[in-house]
């Protein structure tokens, strides 16, 4: 039958769908003009870069507080107003006095995260009042997570309109950007909450870039205050010192080609950042006076010569907090300096590896994930030194043979077209090896064996050669190129988005740890923990049993394991692993504390007293010692383990 007006029933259908697709044709053509016609500078690169960083890694809405975030943000007193907020200065980056640090002084991160905490409870409390209601506020991660999305894609921005700049070829400036932001192995520091300080300290190391295209008399302050930004954003920053001046070396007749000035630009731009950087390690030392670690407190062996004695005197003026050395966060800790020089240059090859091809992405490599090689060559350490010592040779080779073709077109009389390209690629085979070197155990053991997050820095200059890479590419071969960009960047994509949904929760998130990286124990017992506080206690056991396997000396791992089979009320079996626990750990009172107040509350640890007891006498001045003879004297009147020594809930804010 036709429809009225005689057209048939299906016209209408078919004009709203060709309507639809000519509209996705406009759209398209307009996406298309607005890379290809608009100059891509920081306003217009933030609007596509910020879609794309959204789009990848933003967590899920129901997302919890995941690992490090317990301690950084929820268990952080400074962050949850504990304190004055000028004494942001005075506390570490877990918000802990420079007494009780464990080494990471972050002050820039903390002030973002009580200005966002600030502001959630407040809009909580006048929500609370409009309403005439009574709920309490909760801090969630949400806003937290949402701030280095909006920082990553402001990182893309600078670094597309830097490149611009440089080289004023829309093509390498988009792909630069666009590269950067969706680099899958940064999806640690972007969908996780502790990544603030990576993303902020790398917003300082592009905004310092960005000055070099400044005059000469504005460059230095500029630079100056960037890094600034930079260090007391994260101490990472330090590696921009050599590498800003570096760049205003060889960037010089690119970004100022009428006077070039070259040597003026690099030693302003090294005044600049180390002024930036001395003034960084006084006010450090001022404010946040911690203790020297113990191995800048011995006596120099007679051997040490003057080149020692001047490495310690300038270790004592940079007085780094000490850092914890656990061998289970980091293997490397008690290994000899060859077999660690060995195992670090396999994991700067494997990380090196994520960049290009980030087939897998974990949020945990420690123990025994990382071991220590037997050896120091063999092929994975073979190709870690050549990258470390070839990419930084090829970049200046790239360099000298870019001066060498202006040398030779001055000689001539000719006028001079300095090619950006060539340099920024030379720069950026650089900046990769140097800004990651501080992160890869070869100076001094790290707490941290590895993690995604310290290719943060390194990014920058992998990105931005590998844009030139593919405009090149494209360039001669457009089909080629554009084949080669699209599965390239459609795997990054993919593998960012896939990671980032790993930050669904806790216990989504040490799911596809351990199934990433299946020899952590950490990855396993965390998994365990999240497994236990959703009530299903066998499967705690079974992953518990994994982790014990893999790491048999880690207190934590029997500890747990007694306190998994306590909660199922086999007590009993759980004392023989409790008992291993204290013997390795006397002195860690939140393992101690929770095995003692499990035992009390399955009515068990009374009747193990004369073993306590013993224990207490065969560790004197331990804690087990004190809470073991406290329990035993006192349990009745407290319940078990005085309240304030029991460790803080799980998901649970700082202890009063």
């Amino acid at each position: 039958m036709d429809a009225p007006g005689g057209g048939s029933r299906g016209e209408p259908a078919a004009r709203r769908g060709a309507s639809l697709a000519s509209r996705a044709v406009a759209v398209g053509a307009r996406a298309r003009a607005y890379f290809e016609v608009e100059q891509p500078t920081f306003w217009v690169a933030m609007l596509p870069l910020l879609v794309l960083a959204a789009a990848l890694y933003t967590r899920p809405p129901g997302t919890n507080f995941i690992f490090d975030e317990q301690e950084a943000l929820l268990a952080n007193p400074w962050v949850n107003g504990h304190g004055l907020w000028r004494d942001v200065v005075h506390v570490d980056f877990w918000g802990l006095p420079a007494n009780r640090s464990i080494g990471s002084y972050r002050p820039l991160p903390d002030l973002a995260w009580r200005l966002l905490a600030s502001g959630m409870r407040a809009t909580h409390d006048l929500a609370t009042r409009l309403t005439h209601g009574s709920s309490t506020f909760q801090l969630g991660p949400w806003a937290f997570h949402w701030l280095n999305v909006v920082l990553h894609a402001t990182n893309g921005a600078l670094l597309t309109s830097w490149v611009w700049g440089l080289t004023r070829r829309r093509a390498v400036a988009w792909l630069a950007g666009l590269l950067f932001v969706g680099c899958a192995v940064l999806t640690e520091a972007v969908s996780g909450v502790v990544g603030t300080a990576d993303v902020m300290g790398g917003l300082g190391a592009l905004l310092a870039l960005l000055a070099l295209q400044r005059p000469l008399w504005a460059m230095g302050p500029a630079v100056f205050a960037s890094l600034l930004f930079g260090l007391f954003s994260k101490e990472s920053a330090l590696v921009c010192v050599p590498l800003v001046p570096l760049a205003a070396l060889w960037l010089a007749p690119v970004t100022h080609p009428r006077a070039p000035r070259r040597v003026a630009r690099a030693l302003v731009a090294l005044a600049a950042s180390a002024a930036a950087f001395v003034l960084y390690v006084e006010l450090r030392k001022r404010w946040f006076p911690a203790p020297l670690p113990p191995e800048l407190t011995d006596a120099l062996p007679a051997s040490a010569g003057r080149l020692g004695a001047a490495a310690r005197a300038a270790l004592v003026w940079f007085h780094q907090p000490p850092l914890p050395k656990d061998p289970l966060n980091n293997p490397f800790v008690h290994a000899d300096v060859a077999s660690r020089f060995g195992g670090a240059l396999r994991v700067f090859a494997s990380g090196l590896g994520q960049v290009l091809a980030p087939w897998r992405l974990s949020g945990d490599y420690s123990f025994p994930a990382e071991p220590v090689p037997p050896t120091t060559w063999f092929p994975a350490s073979a190709l870690g030194l050549a990258a470390l010592v070839g990419l930084p040779l090829a970049g200046l080779a790239t360099w000298a043979l870019a001066a060498l073709d202006e040398w030779r077109a001055r000689a001539r009389g000719r006028a001079v077209v300095v090619n950006a390209e060539p340099l920024l690629v030379a720069l950026g085979l650089v900046w990769i090896v140097v800004s990651y070197f501080p992160h890869s155990n070869i100076p001094a053991v790290l707490p941290t064996v590895r993690a995604e997050r310290f290719w943060y820095f390194p990014a920058i200059g992998s990105s931005c050669v590998l844009a030139c890479a593919f405009a090149w590419l494209a360039a001669r071969a457009p089909r080629l190129g554009a084949l080669a960009f699209g599965a390239f960047f459609a795997l990054q994509c993919g593998k960012a988005r896939a990671h980032a949904l790993d930050y669904a929760d806790d216990l989504v998130f040490w799911r596809a740890t351990r199934e990433a990286a299946p020899r952590s124990a950490k990855a396993h017992l965390n998994y365990s923990v999240m497994e236990g506080a959703r009530g299903r206690l066998d499967v705690r056991l079974e992953a518990n049993r994994v982790a014990l396997d893999l790491a048999p000396r880690w207190p934590m791992a029997h500890i747990y394991l007694g306190d998994t089979l306590c909660r199922l009320h086999r007590a009993e079996e759980a004392w023989p692993h409790y008992v291993r626990g204290f013997e390795l750990a006397d002195n860690d009172t939140s393992l101690v504390s929770l095995a003692l107040q499990c035992l009390w509350d399955e009515g068990a640890a009374m009747g193990h007293k004369d073993e306590l007891e013993k224990l207490a006498e065969a560790h004197p001045g331990s804690w087990l010692s004190f809470l073991a003879t406290d329990l035993v004297q006192n349990g009745e009147a407290h319940g078990g383990v005085d309240p304030q020594y029991r460790p803080r809930g799980y998901n649970e804010g700082p202890k009063e």
